[in-house]
This record gives C-alpha cells, structure tokens and sequence, in this order.
C-alpha cells in the first residue's frame, strides 16, 4: 500500500494473527442470528458460486441500505452487459438485497477484512473493478485489490464531519488508505471536501443514488387486505425506530386517542428482534399489542401494531399516511426518508438526522417534512396533519417532489467510471 503507515501495518499483522480465531467469532454470530449458518464460508472468502465468464465489476454495501443504494448501478451495469457480484455483511441485507437483483447479478457475503480470506475471495472472483458504497474502508480489501492493480472506486462516498475529525488524527493512516482509491464519487460538496481535506486525490460530487432507487416494493394481495383491515380510520408509521423511540410512539399513540379514537399506529423497529419488548412495554401502557410476525393484523377500533417482519417496509409506507422516521430522536443520524416520500407519505423526523442532513433540509424546506422534538411536538404533528387531509396532501406531494429533483446520481456515476468500463470492455485493467 503506498504510504503504509506502522497503524496498518499493525493492523495486517493482528488481523492475520486472529485469523484462526475467527470461525469461532463467526460461530458465535451465528448463534446470535447474525450470521447465515449455510453461507457462513461465504465470510471466509470462500465462494459459493462459480465466477460468471467475461468482464466482472465487484460492488460492494455494507448493510441494508447502502445495499439498496446500489440498484439503480448494478442494474446500469447489466445492462452495459458485464457480470456484477454484490457483497455485503449483514444477514438482514442478503436477503432484502438480494432479493431485488436484476436478472444474473450475483450475491454473496463479503469476506471479513482477514488477509487470507481477502486473498481467497479475490483469487476466486478476479474482478475487474471495485465499486465501494459510502465510507467501507477495510484496509486489507483495499491493500491487496490495489496490489492486483484493480480499480477502486469510492461511491455514493459520504463522510461525515464527525468521522473527518477523528481520521484527521491519524493523517498519514487515511492519506493511505484513500491511496489506494483511484476515484471518489461523493454525495455531496460537503463530503467532497472533507475527502480531499484527507488526502483523496480524484474527487468528484455525482449525487445521492438513494435517489434513484426504485419505491419499495408491496406484495398487492397483502396490500389490498391490509388496507381492507384498517379501511378509514386515521393510520401514522413509527419506521425503523431504535431504543427509546418506542416509547416516544406508544406515548403519542396514547395521547392521540381522545382525539381519534380509532387510531393505528404502527412501530417498524430497525432490529425487529426487540418486538418482544415493545409489545412487554405497550402492555406496561395498558396497549395490547399485535404483531405482524404472528400472523396477527390490526384489529378494530384503536390499534398498536407491531411490524417485526424482514422486507415489508414498502407495504407499511403505503397504508400510512404519515411517517415518522426513526433514529433521529432517541438515535444519531437518522435514517433515510427518501423511500417514505416516494411512496406518497408526509414525513416527520426528529433533530439527528446527520446521514441525511441534504436530503432533511430538502424536504423540510420544501414543506414535505416537519422537524419534532419530543414527544409533545411529535403528538400535535400528528393531530395536525391526521385532522386535516388537504394540509397532509400537500405535504405529501411537496415530499415527493423533493425527493426526485434530486434523482439522476446513477446516470453521473456511469458517465464517471466510463474510462474504466470501456478498459473492461476491451479486456484491459
């Protein structure tokens, strides 16, 4: 790696001094149910499927939504005619992700950052460029891809003022690591700049592909009798909430009640492994719950719903007409309100919404999204806006248009990476 630093060089040394251990730290997710016990070699570089003939781009999200992301370019990709192995790390995103590939793009689990399992995958998958999503920097992936002379590319490349800050402690370490990246396509100017401040040679700001991701899909027969089920009564999405948010909705639920005496509301937890002690802590408010995971839906009259089910976010987005997303009250960050606001939703959000700070000011500039504090604002938000149809569809539409006057990031990137795609073309690295 060019400019390798002692911290690197650490770091291959410990990470290939670990590798033995490893399959027992992968045994242990395993059991946890962060791992999938028939893909887990998969992790260790070892490859599941054989290496399709012809050109192939490696394209890389760590999770669900950076994997989701990548759609609108791998499917850019197939269509240019070269072969695309998505990666990514979490058993949650293999199976969302993959199940919304395009014809003849390959899935498999990306190999924990261990030289050998590196060397393995790379040996057998031989790609001829690498598309890294957001801010993966695995410095043994990135070390031996540009020892092999294989393009690297950063992109929808974010990087957010608080990860500037701590990377500019160890200057020489990022200047490095971003050696080895040939071109960094980043979301934003913001992001741009803080990459170039850190040593990142070829910069370029392409846009958000989130943007360009296809609206979520429902299945329609689920969708029909769900929205038989709940028929007229007012219905509001607690989406992707983390510890604490929970509560905040079951308090707003509770509260809206006099008002609306039929209400829905429905909690989609980000980990819906915790449905168990929300539906405890909705009883401790003297709700009784239901949960989608059992089968059950909503029933008459007042109703918490608990969503704990794994890819059906685009079913609930659609029966709801508002949209609170989560992570951004008792969480940091935020998640993303752009697959809400495709689909036809006001959108609420508290004030930590760092990982999508262009897209919130957006839509709250737009009058598409409305920022809440607690859960007093939270509660009049919702009173507002269930109460007055004509004032939520226009937050609604203002919602949606936000979000596609930024779409068109796909079309940038391609035309960026078109030197490498037509060295793929002939043959050439």
């Amino acid at each position: 790696m060019k400019g390798d630093t002692l911290p690197l060089q650490l770091y291959r040394a410990l990470t290939s001094a670990a590798t033995p251990f490893l399959p027992w730290l992968l045994w242990s997710r395993r059991r946890r149910g962060k791992e999938e016990a028939a893909r887990i070699s998969e992790r260790k570089g070892y490859a599941s499927l054989p290496r399709p003939p012809g050109p192939l781009a490696w394209v890389h999200g760590a999770s669900v939504g950076e994997g989701l992301a990548l759609l609108p370019l791998i499917g850019r990709l197939r269509t240019r005619g070269f072969q695309v192995l998505v990666t990514t790390g979490t058993v949650t995103s293999a199976h969302v992700v993959g199940e919304r590939l395009p014809d003849g793009a390959i899935h498999q689990y990306a190999p924990l950052d261990a030289p050998a399992f590196v060397r393995r995958f790379l040996d057998h998958w031989s790609p001829d460029i690498v598309l890294i999503a957001e801010s993966e920097l695995w410095p043994n992936i990135l070390g031996e891809a540009d020892a092999r002379g294989i393009p690297l590319v950063l992109v929808n490349a974010r990087l957010s003022a608080r990860s500037h800050d701590r990377w500019s402690k160890a200057p020489k370490t990022i200047r490095a690591l971003l050696g080895t990246i040939d071109l960094c396509l980043a979301q934003s100017a913001a992001d741009a700049m803080r990459l170039m401040d850190l040593g990142a040679a070829r910069v370029q700001v392409s846009g958000n592909l989130k943007y360009d991701v296809p609206a979520l899909p429902a299945h329609p027969t689920e969708l029909a009798r769900l929205r038989a089920v709940i028929g007229s009564r007012p219905v509001w999405l607690a989406a992707s909430t983390h510890a604490g948010e929970e509560e905040i909705a079951l308090a707003a639920h509770c509260g809206l009640l006099r008002q609306f005496p039929s209400l829905v509301t429905i909690v989609a937890p980000r980990h819906p492994e915790r449905a168990g002690q929300i539906a405890a802590m909705a009883r401790s408010f003297g709700v009784t719950p239901a949960r989608r995971s059992a089968g059950e839906t909503p029933g008459p009259g007042p109703q918490f719903y608990i969503a704990d089910t794994i890819g059906e976010l685009g079913l609930f987005y659609r029966i709801s007409s508002v949209v609170f997303v989560g992570k951004s009250l008792a969480g940091e960050g935020g998640q993303n309100p752009i697959e809400p606001a495709k689909l036809g939703a006001a959108i609420l959000h508290g004030p930590n919404v760092s990982n999508f700070t262009e897209v919130y000011a957006e839509l709250d500039s737009r009058g598409g999204a409305r920022e809440v504090a607690d859960v007093g604002e939270l509660a009049q938000a919702l009173a507002l806006m269930l109460g007055d149809a004509r004032h939520l569809r226009a937050m609604a539409r203002a919602a949606s248009e936000g979000v596609q006057s930024f779409a068109g990031a796909g079309d940038k990137i391609m035309q960026a990476i078109e030197p490498y795609v037509l060295q793929m073309q002939l043959g050439q690295r």
